[in-house]
């Protein structure tokens, strides 16, 4: 049974409280936090007041709904997501998305910190995604009913144009690479047999998030891009143990160039 609140309801619930009218949106995962200290005349809620949003309780997610105006522009930034690995179900990780949507929002950036598994690529690189393979093992279109077609095309989730948009907004000195990203449904790390696998099978890059994400806003007809801070080489590629405290100081590391990008991208897109 469909339990969830209504994502109008939820919309005009964030639209009277933020008198917001953005058309972009950003999702900022880990490592890409700082974005919201860029934002001018910033107006924000805490996302446990929307409701229908799942509580976000990860370190380095602020929980908090801002609109606000970047590179010129007004733009609805989520600081912070809820993951399914915390025990939300696909539903709640994605009702933000089908909320956006009735917000109208035409363009939605995701972000998310990732493990480097292509060798080519390193700590503080960036990659924006072309494509993506769904290892969560689960579909967040299952069982979910709404007025839209389940049955989604996927052949082209992530924008070429805003894809190369985000390549070209990187500032001088910083990578954006272009690749292939997994999602794992976590919370533990993969182990090095799992990364040797998952590099036969294409795969650039492995994180935790955002592919849910990706496929419903697809599914609602927002135009999707996605960029990846490089936060460490993925288990059994530099040799080296992983852990969150590390994932959070690259990312704190990368985010003055982060900003960059996404203010860059904001006024292009």
């Amino acid at each position: 049974m469909n339990t969830a609140p209504e994502p109008r309801k939820t919309a005009d619930q964030i639209r009277e409280r933020l008198q917001c009218s953005a058309k972009l949106a950003v999702v900022l995962g880990s490592g890409f936090g700082k974005l919201a200290e860029c934002v001018a005349q910033a107006r924000s809620m805490a996302v446990a007041e929307a409701d229908g949003f799942a509580p976000v309780n990860v370190v380095g997610h602020a929980g908090r709904i801002i609109c606000g105006e970047l590179a010129g522009r007004e733009v609805l930034l989520l600081a912070g997501r809820a993951h399914y690995y915390e025990g939300h179900s696909m539903e709640q990780v994605t009702f933000p998305m089908r909320v956006l949507a009735e917000l109208g929002i035409g363009t939605v950036l995701l972000t998310n910190a990732a493990g480097a598994i292509n060798p080519a690529f390193g700590a503080g690189d960036f990659m924006a995604l072309s494509d993506h393979i769904n290892f969560i093992g689960v579909n967040p279109l299952a069982g979910v009913k709404t007025e839209r077609s389940r049955f989604v095309d996927l052949t082209e989730v992530y924008d070429s144009n805003l894809r190369s948009l985000l390549v070209k907004s990187a500032p001088p000195g910083t990578k954006v690479h272009q690749g292939v990203y997994i999602a794992v449904s976590g919370p533990t790390y993969e182990t090095p047999a799992e990364i040797r696998a998952f590099r036969t099978w294409g795969a650039d890059a492995v994180g935790m998030s955002t592919v849910p994400e990706a496929i419903v806003a697809h599914q609602c007809g927002i135009r999707v891009a996605a960029l990846s801070c490089l936060t460490n080489k993925a288990a059994g590629v530099a040799g080296t143990k992983l852990n969150h405290q590390e994932v959070l100081a690259q990312g704190d590391k990368s985010s003055r160039a982060a900003c960059e990008i996404i203010a860059a991208f904001v006024a292009g897109a």
